[in-house]
């Protein structure tokens, strides 16, 4: 159904090759308002470390829900060995070491399977 509408759309899809990915996550949690902007801050300097070191098999994406205290965060792993490589950044370290103690309810880790994809994790 989804090949189907997007021929019909004249959409080109994105060539995922499932089987190099080893795992997706997505992970969500609900802040205390009066922590967004620390938790953001936290998110920001992963980006920075990942941008500055960028580490092959990983692709990562953080999002903000629109009450402004829900976060989204979706992982792709494809290194060989199916690891991580975001859990060995000091700044993960960081942001994950309090993070219970920002949230008013707790993340949620759940491994996701892609169904279908148009340019927005490429």
């Amino acid at each position: 159904m989804i090949e189907f509408l997007f021929d019909l759309l004249g959409y080109e899809r994105e060539q995922v090759n499932v089987s190099e990915i080893k795992k997706q996550v997505m992970v969500r949690y609900k802040l205390k308002s009066e922590r967004v902007e620390e938790n953001v801050q936290f998110v920001e300097q992963i980006f920075a470390k990942l941008a500055a070191q960028q580490p092959g098999g990983l692709e990562y994406s953080s999002m903000r829900l629109e009450d402004g205290v829900t976060f989204v965060h979706i992982a792709r792993i494809r290194t060989d060995d199916g690891s991580n490589p975001l859990v060995e950044l000091e700044e993960f370290k960081a942001f994950t070491a309090e993070l219970s103690e920002r949230c008013e309810e707790p993340p949620v880790a759940q491994e996701i399977e892609l169904i279908g994809n148009y340019q927005l994790f490429n």
